[in-house]
């Protein structure tokens, strides 16, 4: 087999596969070997019908196509690793010579259409610098850590008054479309002011006490009519306040292992500035895809993101919502341009996926979508999605090393360290001598039973 690379634009490459009719015998002999299984023909037992009369029987095209058919997917694939490209997304595939096409040929030719990822040159992460807000744990940050435990341990009780915002109420809803009732519900409980139900619900429940009720307008949040503009009755039938507890030792001891407000405060602040340093670590990730970002240029693979945007638009039903697809266009024009990035980043940092690493990333994601482990692996791999993992694995790797490298600092000029979310230096060499050793042990252990 030999393959041709024709570049057509920077993100798009036409392959030209040749095969020889001996490249084409094992799938012409196991196309002729399965069709012979599916068809009885008298004097001849299934599998065993020679391929002259099969030939005569389905005609020798139906036997050609079934071995195309069979063979392209890893034909295209050798011929993908023979000009090493990274190709984006499906190839557009044609046949252009089959067996007997031309007096003589008695091999294949097609031609596979492909976008691939560009070349990117990217400066190295020791000579970039990401600046990222400091890390400072305020009063206010752990009175509002607190006054959240306290909220936990808070009670409801009832006041005779009219609902504000924080408060809890009880509450009956109607929906009306064109004077038609359309969904009802009673007596579900419902913060003020958290605008997670209704549009307008909030202040249509502002001012009212308990047996009383307004009517306005909303569009439907689910069900048939969802979006549709309704007529909305809502009536209150209790108005609640959340209790909170006084911040004392007591309380320390009931919502924490701390017998007192001053450890428990302690621990608070450390729990704020653990918070933060994940936030700014996170924030060194999007500095660091801006930095590669600005010191790089290279043009998209545009059907990929117009394949992305399209099944997007789709499963929403929005194909004809301009102003959203501009944004959605946006949305994966970005997306993409980072996963390249990374990608390129991954590749120029020679990052390995680990098997422990993939697991890793495998049990939290069940956790994520509280699946057992071993279910969820299953529907990974039966989707064929391992190898789109390993490389998102291998993204976030390479973030951190890149990250280890880089220079970074807070935005008052102060060196930030990172290494207790994102490890060191020091910790790479670690798991270096601990794979080298792992190869040691499994070279001993293969040279033993090499001697039995």
């Amino acid at each position: 087999m030999t393959s041709a690379l024709e570049k057509i634009d920077a993100t798009t490459v036409k392959l030209t596969v040749t095969l020889t009719e001996e490249d084409l015998k094992p799938s012409m002999d196991h196309a002729y070997q399965h069709i012979g299984e599916q068809v009885q023909i008298p004097g001849f037992r299934k599998g065993k019908v020679p391929p002259r009369i099969l030939e005569q029987r389905v005609g020798k095209g139906a036997v050609i196509e079934h071995a195309v058919n069979d063979g392209l997917p890893g034909w295209y694939s050798a011929a993908v690793d023979e000009q090493e490209i990274r190709p984006f997304g499906q190839p557009e595939v044609e046949v252009v010579k089959i067996p007997g096409s031309e007096e003589g040929f008695e091999g294949l030719e097609f031609t596979a259409v492909v976008e691939i990822r560009p070349e990117v040159t990217l400066p190295k992460a020791s000579d970039i610098t990401v600046e990222v807000d400091p890390v400072e744990v305020s009063d206010e940050d752990v009175e509002q850590r607190l006054d959240n435990l306290r909220e936990r341990f808070g009670s409801l009780k009832s006041v005779d008054r009219p609902a504000a915002e924080g408060d809890f109420v009880t509450i009956d809803l109607a929906a009306k479309l064109d004077g038609a009732d359309v969904d009802t519900v009673q007596g579900t409980s419902y913060q003020v002011g958290s605008g997670n139900m209704l549009e307008g619900l909030d202040d249509a429940l502002t001012g009212l006490s308990a047996d009383e009720e307004t009517t306005f307008e909303a569009p439907l949040a689910a069900g048939d009519h969802a979006g549709k503009n309704a007529q909305i009755t809502v009536k209150v039938t209790a108005v609640k306040e959340r209790e909170l507890p006084e911040v004392d030792d007591d309380f320390a001891q009931l919502a924490s292992e701390f017998d007192t407000v001053d450890e428990l405060k302690e621990d608070l602040r450390s729990q704020a500035a653990r918070i933060k340093a994940n936030n700014q670590a996170v924030q060194a990730r999007e500095k660091l895809i801006e930095a590669l970002n600005d010191a790089t240029d290279f043009e998209l693979p545009k059907k990929v993101i117009e394949d992305e945007v399209h099944s997007h638009l789709e499963n929403e039903n929005r194909l004809e919502d301009d102003e959203h697809r501009a944004e959605v266009t946006e949305e994966a024009h970005n997306a993409l341009r980072a996963q390249i990035l990374l990608d390129q980043l991954a590749d120029d940092l020679e990052i390995e996926v680990e098997q422990n690493e993939l697991l890793d990333y495998l049990l939290n994601a069940s956790r994520q979508y509280n699946m057992d482990p071993n279910t969820f692996i299953q529907q990974v791999e039966q989707g064929g999605q391992i190898p789109a993992i390993v490389a998102e694995v291998a993204r976030s790797k390479a973030t951190a090393f890149a990250l280890r490298r880089a220079t970074i600092k807070d935005t008052a000029g102060n060196a930030v360290d990172l290494s207790e979310v994102i490890g060191s230096l020091e910790d790479e060499k670690k798991d270096d001598e601990q794979i080298d050793e792992a190869a040691v042990a499994a070279a001993v252990e293969q040279a033993a039973g090499d001697t039995k």
